[in-house]
């Protein structure tokens, strides 16, 4: 008899996580072992030494946190040496979300406008190791593409200036460090804008 692969879904709205949990079961082709609707409900969860997991099924907002920190969190833990893998299910659509997803080391960033059967394809896609790449919704890849395609039209200051922007620092900050005026930088940066569309604080998340 073929085992069926185990879900646990992280999900902060009742609502969807219930229709989820009802979904995956009424399937008859996973075994729905867990729900949380915050970290550390996750957490808790995956403390238990005996946890029964192929896949987690996870929001990126949570109530109690950013719900990627769990794959760090479980990743220092030694309660087991099998790890599940990670498909974020999420409304947000911009570069910083999926790229963050992506460092992360997600197998799948889904869209919230997919329906439960195509979320279902898709994770069946991801365990069956039928991808080398991350699978990433259509509706937001071309996003991720095109950015990624104008930072590579940076020149190599303005480049300089996004490595900094990224580790946090300010504008004068930034001035000092490159041993040039803060008003350059103002208008690097509003060079960057224009070639990314990325706001300041998507470029820091990068």
């Amino acid at each position: 008899m073929e085992t069926k692969p185990c879900i646990v879904i992280v999900e902060d709205h009742p609502v969807m996580r219930n229709g989820l949990a009802a979904w995956f079961t009424a399937a008859n082709n996973w075994n729905v072992t867990g729900m949380a609707s915050t970290l550390e409900e996750a957490k808790n969860f995956f403390r238990n030494p005996n946890f029964n997991v192929d896949i987690v099924l996870l929001d990126i907002q949570l109530a109690d946190g950013w719900g990627l920190d769990l794959i760090p969190w479980l990743d220092a833990q030694t309660l087991s040496e099998k790890k599940p893998y990670f498909a974020v299910y999420s409304s947000f659509d911009n570069y910083a979300h999926v790229n963050a997803a992506l460092c992360y080391g997600v197998r799948a960033y889904i869209s919230k406008q997919r329906s439960e059967y195509e979320v279902e394809n898709i994770l069946q896609e991801v365990l069956n190791g039928k991808r080398v790449e991350p699978w990433i919704d259509e509706t937001v890849s071309s996003k991720y593409q095109n950015i990624m395609e104008y930072i590579e039209l940076l020149t190599k200051r303005e480049a300089e200036i996004l490595t900094l922007i990224k580790r946090g620092f300010s504008n004068q900050q930034i001035a000092e460090s490159l041993h040039i005026t803060r008003k350059t930088v103002e208008n690097h940066l509003a060079n960057i804008h224009d070639k990314t569309g990325l706001s300041r604080l998507d470029l820091m998340a990068m």
